[in-house]
């Protein structure tokens, strides 16, 4: 494994774009920091968003695993080229003469969508415990490490994101028609939800548990948004008379549907690559 590491990240050494994006991605997630100063001013009164619990223990952990996963696209854009320099540099058929087997490729490519995606939550963590301890009104250690489950959700979001992308890349060969159809392959499940729950069940509830199978809707699930947790909307929401109950855990059946996906994934990467005359 260490060999079919190496292999790619050799590759990935020489990539301007890949060293960019990959440096934006990472550089967006410490960002996250500068939403601490931010300060709105009504009249006399001051509004920091640090005050509104974001960066309390244990919600950080739902809220920065929410915004950093929203920036995946850029580590998505630096899979897809990756599969398709393959071809347009001709490396994916030197490697074939060289001895590489068409299963080890694509073990060395999903390899890689591993690290990435461990080295981004490691990232994560280390992110939000620096900024929980610094602006958490609760530091206890049980508090702390409540809650580990987003991070664990993050990783396999990003793994089955990264993997689907790494597909893709492989079915279309080309980094910007790839994309493209992922584009277009959300558009798709939006489409077939609005069929299921406008025009054949009208039940929303129906629709939902059928679309909760579909790739990009369970990986966009795993994690739910964080924001109407947050103490000052729920106060609002219950003023206004029209408060809700809403579920924002990560269950095993869900992580259960996302890895199958990725596990699809993986498989229909190798089995275009068998069928397929390089």
């Amino acid at each position: 494994m260490l060999r079919l590491l190496n292999i790619e990240f050799h590759k990935l050494r020489y990539s301007r774009s890949a060293k960019i994006l990959t440096l934006t991605y990472f550089i967006l997630i410490t960002f996250i920091a500068l939403i601490a100063s931010i300060e709105f001013n009504f009249g006399d009164i001051q509004f920091r968003v640090a005050d509104q619990g974001i960066f309390n223990f244990p919600y950080i952990w739902h809220f920065n695993s929410y915004i950093a996963a929203l920036l995946k696209l850029f580590l998505a854009i630096v899979i897809v080229s990756m599969m398709s320099n393959e071809y347009s540099n001709r490396t994916l058929k030197q490697n074939l003469i060289d001895g590489l087997s068409k299963k080890e490729f694509v073990l060395s490519k999903f390899l890689t969508v591993l690290v990435f995606s461990a080295v981004s939550t490691v990232f994560l963590f280390i992110v939000s415990l620096l900024l929980g301890l610094s602006f958490s009104d609760f530091t206890e250690l049980s508090i702390i490490f409540s809650d580990m489950e987003y991070l664990i959700g993050y990783f396999i979001k990003l793994t089955a994101f990264f993997a689907f992308c790494m597909f893709l890349g492989i079915l279309v060969k080309r980094s910007a028609f790839a994309l493209g159809f992922l584009f277009i392959w959300w558009i798709l499940e939006s489409i077939v939800y609005g069929i299921l729950k406008w025009k054949i069940f009208r039940d929303s509830d129906t629709a939902d548990q059928i679309t909760r199978f579909f790739p990009l809707e369970s990986i966009g699930n795993l994690i739910k948004e964080p924001f109407t947790r947050l103490n000052a909307f729920q106060a609002a929401a219950n003023q206004t008379g029209y408060g809700f109950e809403k579920d924002y855990g990560i269950h095993w059946y869900q992580l259960v549907i996302v890895i199958v996906w990725t596990l699809v994934f993986v498989y229909l990467s190798y089995w275009l690559l068998k069928k397929r005359d390089l």
